[in-house]
């Protein structure tokens, strides 16, 4: 990993995203290891997390993650979730933050040297390529070695430098998932946070 003691470092997390990746790693992130990692080998000076959450009338699911988040070094950026009824009838889940990380990327931009992004949408790369033009070095942090890779290529090559979070993970890993294909739905139990973490589930249900 190319990063140096003295660059003025910003973590931009897109919460979603870097469940689903580590998810299908088969891993669960450990959030104090992870601000510690970087901190430790770069000058961090701010930690975004990005989360849409789903208000319910009395109670979020993602609040445990939040609280915590916002009282232990991370900047929270938060929005509404949006629900919905998909085609089948099934309740869903919907909140993209990719406005709110762009929006921040291109603000901090003249005050960093190194954007690290968690993200592997490539519909960042306009935004990355934006913010190397002010001067800024950007790593993105994402997978090739998940099934499908969940970095995309446009991505990857507009990218300063990639970081592969299956190479990563050893250093900031809370617990050990057991692997997709085998699990059940008797799996250990997963953080309430989990649930509007992943479309594909209906929290809800």
């Amino acid at each position: 990993m190319n990063v140096k003691k003295d660059e003025k470092t910003c973590l931009f997390i897109d919460g979603s995203s870097l469940y689903s990746t580590s998810r299908s790693l088969g891993f669960d992130v450990d959030y104090k290891k992870l601000l510690d990692f970087f901190a430790a080998r770069t000058h961090v000076i701010r930690a975004y997390y990005y989360a849409a959450i789903l208000d319910t009338e009395d109670y979020s699911p993602l609040k445990p993650l939040t609280d915590w988040l916002s009282y232990n070094g991370y900047f929270l950026v938060t929005k509404p979730a949006r629900e919905f009824t998909d085609s089948t009838g099934k309740r869903r889940v919907k909140g993209n933050m990719d406005i709110e990380i762009a929006v921040d990327m291109m603000e901090m931009a003249p005050h960093i040297d190194h954007a690290i992004l968690f993200s592997g949408d490539s519909d960042f790369r306009r935004v990355v390529e934006a913010v190397q033009r002010q001067g800024t070095r950007v790593s993105v942090v994402s997978s090739m070695k998940s099934t499908p890779p969940l970095i995309g290529d446009d991505l990857r090559r507009q990218a300063d430098q990639f970081l592969e979070l299956a190479a990563l993970g050893a250093n900031f890993t809370r617990r050990q998932m057991e692997p997709p294909r085998t699990r059940t739905h008797q799996a250990p139990v997963r953080h309430p946070a989990d649930q509007l973490s992943e479309p594909e589930d209906d929290p809800l249900s």
